[in-house]
């Protein structure tokens, strides 16, 4: 497997475009086939997460995808409903695939009037842009950014010669749950949609769901897995697993780095727990954790921020057997083995603040206590997230 460039439209059958004015953006993705996805899992749901999941729950299959940035289209009644309907309507307009087969997702501010006036006056461009470069995959990724600061796409070629295809947005109001902000997923392998759904479900537990930004999860979570089939290539089921979780992850990655305000990249791995489910509790309690965050945005060697997390987390932990380390490129150090304390003399304590100074931060814990294993990445809390959430809608 090779990363290539392209993005999503790296992928056979794919074409894209986005337009940005302001806060206010289109994105149309046209690529036709077999569908699959997760939605939020927020009691409170967005009305294109309605009409998108009722679509794939009754067809399996999504011809073309549009996007708005810039408002959320949730909380916002029977009215946000009529204009999600009416953004698929104004696609199949277009490009002809029925309204059914055509995904609908918003991202922004919530509890405002959709301006779908905007949107109905602009999509003809859009349309008329549709393209399979790379320039058109970045332009979808870019235009539906909100308070991310770059965009996220990736594509991989697997050794069979099938490719897949992502882009994403996400940067606040970021504990998925489910699957990511927003997240487009293209493939040109031959899939059944059953078996779709399988592999993103499994991908989307190992990457989306564990990243935390700031421990929200939004009203608009959608993560969707299409297969164009134009590879004419039905690949090893466990292959095409190894590929969608190395592009999902990575996506994951950048979402964890571009936290709003973010300087830093937290990694929190576990091992050694007593269950999978554990060893997730103790990961995602650590990225969680806003004094850990706040630790690591001052570089701060306060460690015992981390013993604490894992020990409200809800895992098994036992004192007497957990150990822990940080790591990274600048270095690594043991700060607690078997349940002592070691390495804390002040040459060790300046290793520690050098490996915190840098912009990714490994925290490796062992609890000794069974097989479990996860890793979750997060971001450090500064000044700017506070100013940029305290600013959001003015």
């Amino acid at each position: 497997m090779k990363i290539i460039d392209g993005g999503i439209c790296a992928v056979k059958g794919v074409r894209a475009a986005g337009i940005k004015q302001g806060k206010m953006g289109i994105a149309v993705i046209d690529g036709e086939g077999n569908a699959a996805g997760v939605f939020t899992k927020n009691k409170i749901i967005a009305a294109p997460l309605v009409i998108t999941r009722n679509n794939i729950y009754k067809t399996q299959r999504i011809g073309a995808v549009i996007v708005n940035s810039g408002n959320a289209n949730a909380f916002t009644g029977q009215q946000g409903m009529a204009d999600a309907k009416e953004m698929a309507s104004i696609l199949h307009h277009y490009l002809k695939y029925p309204e059914e087969n055509i995904a609908v997702s918003s991202t922004g501010v919530i509890g405002r009037k959709l301006n779908i006036e905007w949107i109905r006056d602009h999509v003809g461009e859009v349309v008329r842009s549709l393209d399979r470069s790379a320039e058109a995959s970045r332009n979808a990724a870019e235009t539906i950014m909100t308070t991310d600061t770059f965009h996220k796409e990736i594509a991989v070629e697997m050794d069979c010669g099938v490719r897949i295809g992502g882009i994403a947005k996400g940067s606040g109001m970021i504990e998925p749950n489910m699957g990511t902000m927003l997240a487009f997923i293209y493939t040109d392998a031959d899939i059944a949609s059953n078996t779709l759904d399988i592999c993103l479900k499994k991908a989307v537990d190992r990457s989306f769901n564990m990243v935390v930004v700031d421990g929200d999860t939004s009203t608009n979570d959608m993560a969707l897995l299409i297969s164009t089939g134009l590879s004419s290539i039905e690949p090893e089921i466990d292959d095409f697993q190894e590929g969608l979780d190395f592009v999902l992850t990575s996506l994951a990655k950048m979402i964890a780095k571009d936290g709003e305000g973010a300087t830093k990249l937290i990694e929190a791995h576990i091992q050694g727990a007593s269950s999978l489910e554990d060893a997730k509790l103790a990961s995602k309690a650590i990225v969680r954790s806003m004094l850990v965050k706040s630790a690591i945005f001052g570089e701060d060697p306060n460690w015992g921020r981390v013993v604490s997390a894992i020990g409200y987390s809800g895992c098994d932990v036992a004192e007497d057997k957990l150990s822990l380390s940080f790591s990274n490129e600048a270095g690594s150090i043991d700060i607690v083995r078997n349940g002592n304390i070691i390495g804390m003399e002040e040459n060790n304590l300046d290793m520690l603040r050098s490996i915190m100074s840098q912009d990714n931060i490994i925290i490796n814990a062992d609890l000794n206590i069974g097989t479990g294993e996860a890793t979750a990445w997060g971001c450090d809390l500064s000044y700017d997230y506070v100013k940029i959430n305290a600013e959001y809608t003015t």
